[in-house]
């Protein structure tokens, strides 16, 4: 069984800083990348940020570019997400996700195999 354990999330004001961490627990023969992404009230899951667990390369969306980065440590098996300058507009629910395999679009929720259970961050003016 597989489990993506998050943490880090917590409640801070307008340009302050947090890191988000996401480890894998369990057996994960294939890994192609991991992600993370963030959920408002009555929304879908936005993509944010990947991170190709192979050579390392990253993607963000224009939202976050800039201001967050993403990292992932091989040894330990976790994914963390460095943010930056964080705005009211930041505050969401933020999960972290595993894809086995490439799928296509890093956006999709359909590329994700694994997702961990969400943490919560609050901005506040």
């Amino acid at each position: 069984q597989v489990e993506l354990e998050e943490s880090g999330g917590g409640l801070v004001q307008t340009g302050e800083a947090l890191r988000l961490s996401c480890e894998v627990i369990g057996p994960t023969p294939d890994r192609h990348a991991m992600a993370w992404f963030r959920q408002y009230p009555g929304n879908e899951r936005g993509f944010i940020s990947a991170i190709n667990w192979q050579n390392g390369a990253t993607y963000y969306d224009d939202s976050v570019k800039g201001r967050f980065t993403i990292d992932r440590d091989i040894a330990k098996n976790t994914v963390y997400l460095q943010m930056r300058n964080l705005k009211p507009e930041d505050t969401a629910v933020y999960y972290c996700a595993h894809a086995s395999y490439y799928k296509g679009s890093y956006y999709s929720l359909d590329h994700w195999d694994y997702w961990g259970q969400g943490t919560q961050v609050t901005v506040t003016s």
